[in-house]
């Protein structure tokens, strides 16, 4: 074998290593290259971080060594940066059109400052790259604030050159390390982890070993591996979520990302050696038609992402990332401390809220403990029209207002309850004036973008943001509402005319969307705001930051709804995962309950026969109501565990589902249980925390049906399609 050029270490050599509580950080530097990595481990694993073979070898390689002048390595550090600039070349190993990572432009940063501020028990890290031709500045910032379960990334270009410089990819992240606690390639050790979604069948897991999706190095560490995943478009949960997870098995660590975007994302886990990597952040060229150019002076920031790595596994992981979604959810309406039950029309009227309707729904629902009523769409739509081709107006129809929305909403703020309205602000519908205001509209190749019904208003432009701030702010602020459903159903696509790229057309028009949701909320401050995009289409940080909760799903009267819900907890936050329970008549007392409990996984949502139910049909949703009441405040703050096997179709489930949500204090604990097709089990048994557990109150088709046995909570349900929800205190 022939010498070494450079002697490898067995160990990585570390640049600086930062603690920020449960988690380590490691900038790492290759002894070769001189590129600046970065590593997560959580602080207890520290020590355990493997020393490595600096070389491959046996009878695959051992040949080369005298065509190449010298061993093939092993590993090398992938840099913490990862961005592409149109004017240096591409990357090598069979990379183009599977990844733009690894190019010129990371090559020729070159690494200048690093910079590490404490304060208040916090930390914050500025690593700074110069690129060594052009002279711009890629700032990589990695934040971390006292006792929080993640850190926050992101990387920001800065054009201190005298020309222009067109980016066409920019990572908010890149975390190298990957098999950092194996010695080799970890063989069938490392499994990806990732969260696919289609319209009403949101957050479905994913997990699959690297070998399955060919992310195994190539035998000489030449051509790499790729899987490169994300969404296009305006709804960022279509198709995945902004989520990547990649776990070691055997050592039982598990790295996690979640991106804060409404638009075009992806995601990247990579291969080329030992090591893996993974990064994300804005769709590039090559997956979102995205490019940005920066005039000299200008900066532009990638959008934040989410980091953890954590001793466990998926679901650990999850809830590490997910209590990134916490702090921006401080400054809520007061209304929403107690989590109250809401009633949203939709499932009722089918599209007619007129206001005998909602005095009759109003009427019922007095005294009930539900708090918000919603009058859904349908209320701006023309005589003999329909509601989903009308958007854009936004006048009331007079005939099922004839005195004004001010009326209904008297009426309903008297029988002591909140009214709310439904929008879907962002198009304009085929019967609209609107349609043909072509100047107002979002255009693709000069056209304006048309999908079904429905054309785009474009955001970036004043006048549309005047249009609608008279139509929706006014109107709310007008008329006394104090909920707003913000719904959005239809997909803008690869992006749009009017900037350097359809991609960055596209960045800019959400971000003047968002910048709408931040106006009215700074000018209706005690507003309730719902995240509403064909159900879950929107259920990203970003915009659930921007708002109270989201509609979880358009799974309105569907048997998968408990599937689905418990999947949500390890992406958003129960209180704010809104749950449709649509309530008919003609229900037997067991789907009621399945409904009902089925709420209790986030925000308990009433819609449907409510003024027509039986009275013991009533008297489940009255014990339904009081103890969703007992239950808010672990819905409210806390960590849920799942339970029970797999879900392989939710259209046609079957076996059995419990999740046990135990509160921050771990004094109180929410047990929902539901069965499907064929349980294959006559009790199901989920195990309690230490300490005298008893049950404190329980929504069941029959009384008594869970009960604590020992260290264990036992449900033994009545047979198919039930559900259970138990309120425990210790």
């Amino acid at each position: 074998m022939g010498a070494s050029p450079v002697k490898i270490p067995r160990l990585p050599r570390v640049h600086r290593e930062v603690c920020c509580g449960d988690v380590t950080a490691l900038y790492v530097r290759d002894p070769v290259t001189a590129k600046l990595g970065l590593w997560l481990v959580p602080t207890a694993h520290r020590r355990r971080v493997a020393p490595r073979r600096a070389f491959l070898t046996g009878v695959a390689v051992d040949d080369l060594v005298a065509v190449t002048g010298g061993p093939l390595r092993a590993w090398q550090v992938e840099s913490l940066v990862q961005v592409k600039a149109l004017t240096d070349d591409y990357p090598a190993g069979f990379s183009q059109g599977h990844t733009l990572r690894n190019s010129v432009t990371v090559d020729r940063l070159k690494f200048a400052t690093q910079q590490v501020t404490r304060a208040n028990g916090g930390v914050s890290v500025r690593t700074t790259f110069r690129h060594d031709t052009a002279g711009w500045l890629a700032h990589h910032d990695l934040v971390w604030r006292p006792g929080a379960s993640w850190l926050e990334c992101r990387t920001t270009v800065e054009n201190t050159s005298a020309d222009p410089v067109t980016l066409e990819q920019l990572a908010s992240f890149s975390l190298g390390g990957l098999a950092a606690f194996a010695s080799d390639d970890a063989p069938g050790r490392l499994k990806l982890h990732r969260f696919r979604a289609v319209w009403s069948m949101e957050g479905r897991p994913e997990s699959r070993a690297f070998e399955d999706l060919q992310l195994e190095p190539a035998w000489s560490g030449y051509g790499v591996r790729a899987e490169r995943f994300g969404t296009i478009g305006g709804l960022p949960t279509c198709g995945f979520f902004p989520f990547v997870g990649v776990e070691d098995t055997k050592a039982g660590v598990t790295w996690g990302a979640q991106l804060a975007h409404p638009g075009s994302w992806q995601m990247e886990v990579y291969r080329r050696d030992d090591l893996g990597a993974m990064s994300g952040g804005l769709a590039d060229r090559e997956f979102g038609h995205w490019q940005k150019t920066l005039a000299p002076g200008e900066t532009f920031a990638s959008p934040p992402a989410f980091l953890a790595c954590v001793a466990g596994g998926l679901d650990d992981v999850c809830a590490a990332l997910t209590a990134a979604q916490e702090p921006p959810l401080a400054h809520l309406p007061a209304s929403e401390a107690s989590l109250p039950v809401m009633f949203n029309e939709w499932a009722t009227s089918w599209g007619d809220p007129s206001h005998a309707n909602m005095v009759k729904l109003a009427a019922a629902l007095q005294d009930t403990g539900v708090k918000y009523l919603v009058m859904d769409a349908g209320w701006y739509k023309p005589d003999g029209g329909s509601w989903g081709d009308a958007q854009g107006e936004w006048r009331p129809n007079a005939k099922m207002y004839p005195q004004g929305l001010r009326a209904t909403v008297d009426a309903i703020r008297a029988a002591g309850l909140v009214p709310g309205l439904w929008f879907e602000m962002e198009v304009v519908g085929s019967s609209s004036p609107l349609f043909q205001r072509t100047e107002w509209l979002l255009r693709r190749d000069g056209r304006p973008i048309t999908a079904g019904t429905r054309r785009f208003l474009d955001l970036r432009q004043p006048e549309v943001v005047a249009h609608l701030a008279e139509r929706v702010i006014g109107l709310l602020r007008d008329n006394g509402f104090g909920y707003l459903k913000v719904d959005y159903n239809e997909n803008i696509g690869i992006g749009v005319d009017g900037a350097e790229s359809l991609g960055e057309g596209l960045r800019q028009h959400l971000a003047g969307v968002q910048a709408f949701f931040r106006r009215i909320r700074a000018e209706l401050p005690d507003l309730v705001i719902e995240n509403c995009s064909s159900g879950g289409h929107r259920l990203e940080p970003s915009m659930m930051g921007l708002t109270a909760m989201g509609s979880f799903s358009d799974a309105h009267e569907c048997p998968e709804i408990p599937v689905i819900a418990a999947n949500l907890h390890r992406l958003i936050l129960p209180r704010q995962s809104q749950i449709w329970a649509v309530l008919r008549r003609k229900a037997t007392a067991r789907r009621i309950v399945y409904l009902l409990t089925g709420g209790f996984l986030g925000r308990l949502c009433l819609s449907g026969d409510f003024p027509t139910l039986r009275p013991g049909q009533r008297a489940l949703v009255d014990r339904a109501i009081a103890l969703y009441a007992q239950a808010s405040a672990v819905i409210r703050q806390g960590r849920s565990h799942r339970y029970g096997p797999e879900v392989k179709n939710y259209r046609h489930a079957d076996g059995w589902q419990a999740v046990l949500r135990i509160g921050a204090d771990a004094r109180q604990a929410v047990f929902v249980g539901h069965t499907f097709a064929q349980p294959g089990t006559k009790a199901i048994r989920v195990p309690l925390p230490p300490g005298r557990w008893r049950v404190a109150g329980e929504l069941a088709e029959k009384t008594g049906e869970a009960r604590v046995a020992g260290r264990e909570l036992v449900w033994r349900p009545a047979g198919e399609w039930c559900g259970c929800a138990v309120v425990l205190t210790r």
